[in-house]
């Protein structure tokens, strides 16, 4: 374990992370990367749940730095994703991923009037995928390769996409949208956290009565397995919810996968993909599940008290040095992507040990936390 305090140690990785995004901005501009091939970042839809985390990434460095350049590029983002909202057809859950970083961001820091109104139709548009019966948000769209449709399947991700709900109530005074968020993670938190702090990635419900289904492993290995990112939004979402609500269950909920998912990382501080494989060994790391989870776990120690507390920060700046050493590309000029390493899809077969955006937005909204920068949270 390392003793030195976060803000000593996490200095050179601040640097890093700012020489590296105020050389991307130049290159990339107001794209959409998503992964990195060959050194340099793929651009991918402004629809894409992907899309908000390159100008979450601008913003979060523009927030250090004052760079006019990273300013200009997040809203020009921004500006792409009008269609996408007025369009409506390509829009799910990640609605709250998307515009929680791009408008949510600006307004916040900006008071863009403009931004806030993308934000509330953003969090009007999430709250309509509401269902009622069986108390979730609908993840994805229609997709004919699922067995039973997806009409009624919902994804532990979507944790991460409540707090513009939150938000949206705080900013209207209605509580719809937040009666919405905690509906929702009631269900997840009964549905897709277990006992002993592992989660699922998927659960199904019938869409007409609501009546629980199943579980399924989606990204992870399978229905029993435990995928480390899905863990990691576990921890963050959970612990965010109650800095909303302040209610004791998500606390303990996000305690409790906290402590399985550190209990499960290995000596590098690096988890692979699933942390229960038949044969673990060989099989890919996920660097973007670490950096997820190591932004939990600083959210998480701001509400518990104590040593527990100091605990879960000292784990947080463990990962974020191991993933600076291990897999962070401060020796490589070449590559756009911050971090190494980083798992999508195993399933799939897509995006397997390479960079990916989010990975490298939530290692750098970490770092910074952690080291004391100024640092106003978008979730």
């Amino acid at each position: 374990m390392h003793t030195m305090p976060p803000e000593d140690r996490l200095g050179p990785i601040v640097e890093f992370i700012e020489r590296k995004t105020l050389k991307n901005v130049c290159s990339i501009g107001s794209k959409f990367p998503f992964l990195s091939a060959g050194g340099a970042y793929q651009a991918s839809s402004p629809s894409a749940w992907t899309a908000g985390f390159w100008p979450g990434l601008l913003w979060l460095i523009h927030q250090q730095t004052g760079d006019p350049l990273c300013r200009e590029t997040a809203e020009a983002c921004e500006l792409q994703q009008d269609e996408v909202l007025q369009q409506f057809v390509e829009l799910d859950h990640d609605m709250g991923f998307i515009w929680t970083l791009t408008s949510l961001a600006s307004y916040k820091l900006t008071g863009n009037s403009e931004s806030r109104r993308r934000a509330l139709a953003a969090a009007s548009h999430l709250a309509g995928r509401f269902n009622l019966k069986a108390g979730i948000i609908r993840a994805q769209n229609d997709r004919t390769d699922i067995p039973g449709g997806n009409i009624g399947i919902t994804i532990m991700d979507c944790l991460m996409n409540l707090p513009l709900l939150y938000w949206a109530s705080a900013a209207t005074d209605d509580p719809r949208f937040r009666h919405i968020a905690e509906a929702h993670t009631d269900s997840a938190l009964e549905r897709l956290v277990r006992p002993d702090g592992s989660t699922a990635h998927v659960a199904r419900f019938d869409p007409w009565s609501g009546q629980f289904l199943e579980v399924r492993g989606g990204q992870g290995y399978g229905a029993d397995s435990a995928w480390s990112r899905g863990a990691a939004w576990a921890i963050y979402g959970l612990a965010l919810g109650y800095s909303y609500t302040g209610r004791p269950d998500y606390l303990e909920g996000a305690r409790r996968v906290a402590d399985f998912f550190l209990a499960q990382l290995p000596a590098s501080r690096i988890p692979g993909w699933d942390f229960r494989l038949p044969d673990p060994a060989g099989q890919p790391w996920d660097s973007s599940a670490a950096a997820i989870a190591a932004g939990g776990l600083i959210e998480l120690a701001v509400h518990v008290p104590g040593a527990e507390g100091l605990a879960y920060q000292q784990a947080a700046a463990d990962i974020l040095q191991a993933l600076y050493e291990i897999c962070g590309t401060q020796r490589d000029d070449g590559e756009q992507g911050l971090l190494l390493h980083a798992t999508g899809n195993y399933p799939a077969g897509k995006q397997v040990d390479v960079p990916l955006i989010y990975g490298d937005y939530f290692f750098a909204e970490a770092v910074l936390r952690l080291a004391g920068r100024p640092f106003l949270r978008f979730w």
